[in-house]
């Protein structure tokens, strides 16, 4: 069956489940809804969609270890991650995304990534050079995202 859960949903997901985290550009809302895009290239397939990006986000919480909403966010995403049996991985070209940087480092040796870095995002050198010493599969497009998440799942 297919599900899409949100921050601050509870991360239930069955053991018979196959799970997919979504994980890339959001740049405190400011980036293109990309992760949109996806669900809905899943909807006839039968996985759990793990989408960060919270409908209620509130870019003035303070991005502190001592406010709690916004460390609610930070834990749900790392959980989901790892529970995650796929992680796709989207570096928009017209965003920074500090965090998902981060993320690509914390799981570059999980198994579970796939990236795609287009031409023109500002570290598309450090993206390649990771992806390429851990065996991370890269793509060029978010079709071929897509493509590649439904062939892992």
């Amino acid at each position: 069956m297919f599900r899409i859960l949100r921050p601050p949903a509870p991360l239930d997901i069955g053991p018979s489940e196959k799970s997919l985290f979504l994980a890339g550009s959001i740049d405190m809302g400011n980036a293109p809804r990309w992760q949109t895009t996806i669900e809905d290239a899943f909807r006839d397939f039968d996985v759990v969609i793990l989408n960060p990006r919270r409908e209620d986000w509130d870019a003035t919480w303070r991005q502190s270890i001592d406010h709690p909403r916004f460390v609610e966010q930070v834990e749900w995403e790392l959980r989901a991650q790892q529970i995650a049996d796929v992680i796709a991985m989207y570096f928009d070209p017209q965003s920074k995304a500090p965090v998902t940087l981060v993320e690509l480092g914390l799981f570059a040796r999980s198994g579970k990534l796939i990236v795609c870095c287009p031409e023109g995002f500002w570290r598309k050198g450090n993206v390649d050079v990771v992806c390429r010493m851990y065996d991370i599969p890269q793509v060029v497009t978010l079709d071929e995202l897509i493509g590649a998440a439904r062939r892992r799942l």
